[in-house]
C-alpha cells in the first residue's frame, strides 16, 4: 500500500527530485507534456508499450500496464521517485467499446495498483475528457460541477478511468488531480482526427499542382480547441502545485465552428483547397455533441495557468509536423 501523508508530500514537491514519469510518452499529449517538463528543468522518464522515438535526454522504459501487469512501473516508482506520474496513456476514438475500456479503464486500475504497490508517492495527473460530462445546450459553457453522463462510448471508458482516479484519492490511496481535456491540436495532432485527415489529404494533394479536393464529414459543430504546448504547461502546473483530488477543465475557454478550424489549417498550408463535406461519411459518433465550451476559471484560479497560444499558431504547428523527414 503507497503511504506518506500530507507533510511527506509536501517534502516531495520541495526540489529534492525532480524525475516525472510519463505514460504514454509516445502519444500526441504525452510527448507534449514530456517536452513541457524537460523546459522546466525535470528528468522526463519515458514510459510506453513500444520503442517509439524520443527527445534523446528522455530515458525510455518499455511497459503494457494492460497486458504485463502493474508490478515493474511500482518497481520504477520506488527505484526512481519521480515528484509526479502523468497518465497521458489510453485510447482515443475507436469502433471498439472493449478496446476503450482496456485503453482507458483497465490501465487506469492497472496504474493505481502500481501506486499502491510502491512504497514512494509521487502526485498522479490524470488525463481525462471533456467528453465525460453530459453534453451542453448551445451557449453554455461546461464546468466542473456539469454532472457526468457522457453521449459516447468513448465518453464513458473516460469517465470509468476518472472516477476510479477520484475514488482512490478520496479514499487516501494515492495524490491524484484529474485534468479533463477540449479539443487539444498542434504538432502531432493525431491522423484519425478531423484536422488529422484534412493535412493528410493536403500533404497529398502538394505532390500535384492546381486546387486541392478536401473531403469531410459535415462540418456542423462548434469546439474548444486548445493548444498541445498550453495544456502541457497546464499538466506541469497540475503536477506540482498543492491541487490534490480536484477536477480541473482545461481549454481555451471560447468557442470556434470547425469549418473555421479547417480554413485555418488550409491557411497555413498556403495551398489552394475546395471543401467538399459529404454527408455520407463521419469520423465521430451521431450521439456527439455539436457544442462545447469550457469554463475554465478553476484552471485559472487553481493552477494559475492560461492558454497564451493562438489557433493561428496551433495549426501551424500541426501543418510543419506533416512534412516528409
Amino acid at each position: 500500500m503507497a503511504v506518506g501523508g500530507a507533510e511527506g508530500l509536501a517534502g516531495r514537491r520541495d526540489g529534492t527530485t525532480r524525475r516525472v514519469v510519463v505514460l504514454g510518452a509516445t502519444g500526441f499529449v504525452g510527448r507534449h507534456a514530456g517536452a513541457a517538463f524537460q523546459a522546466a528543468g525535470h528528468e522526463v522518464l519515458a514510459v510506453a508499450r513500444q520503442p517509439v522515438k524520443t527527445s534523446a535526454a528522455w530515458r525510455f522504459f518499455p511497459m503494457d500496464l494492460v497486458n504485463g501487469g502493474p508490478g515493474d512501473l511500482a518497481r520504477m516508482i520506488d527505484t526512481e521517485q519521480p515528484v509526479a506520474v502523468v497518465n497521458a496513456a489510453g485510447t482515443a476514438w475507436s469502433s471498439s467499446a472493449e478496446y476503450m475500456r482496456q485503453g482507458n479503464q483497465l490501465l487506469v486500475q492497472r496504474l493505481l495498483e502500481a501506486l499502491d504497490g510502491a512504497s514512494w508517492r509521487p502526485r498522479l495527473v490524470h488525463l481525462g475528457s471533456m467528453h465525460e460530462y453530459t453534453p451542453q445546450p448551445v451557449g453554455t459553457a461546461v464546468d466542473e460541477r456539469t454532472p457526468t453522463d457522457p453521449a459516447t462510448a468513448y465518453g464513458q471508458s473516460k469517465l470509468l478511468g476518472t472516477e476510479a482516479v477520484l475514488e482512490a484519492s478520496a479514499a487516501g490511496r494515492a495524490d491524484a488531480v484529474v485534468l479533463r481535456l477540449a479539443n487539444v491540436i498542434g504538432a502531432g495532432t493525431p491522423p484519425n482526427s478531423l484536422l488529422g485527415q484534412v493535412a493528410r489529404q493536403l500533404r497529398e494533394a502538394a505532390r500535384s499542382e492546381g486546387e486541392a479536393l478536401v473531403r469531410v464529414a459535415p462540418l456542423r459543430a462548434s469546439r474548444d480547441f486548445v493548444d498541445a504546448r498550453d495544456t502541457s504547461e497546464a499538466v506541469v502546473a497540475a503536477a506540482l502545485l498543492p491541487v490534490g483530488g480536484q477536477v480541473i477543465n482545461i481549454g481555451r475557454g471560447a468557442v470556434v465552428h470547425v469549418r473555421t478550424m479547417v480554413d485555418l489549417l488550409i491557411a497555413a498550408s498556403g495551398m489552394a483547397a475546395r471543401v467538399v463535406e459529404n454527408t455520407g461519411r463521419t469520423t465521430r459518433s451521431p450521439a456527439d455533441p455539436d457544442w462545447m465550451r469550457v469554463d475554465i476559471g478553476a484552471a485559472r484560479e487553481l493552477l494559475r495557468w492560461s492558454p497564451r497560444r493562438s489557433l493561428e499558431s496551433s495549426v501551424r504547428d500541426l501543418w510543419r509536423a506533416t512534412e516528409p523527414r
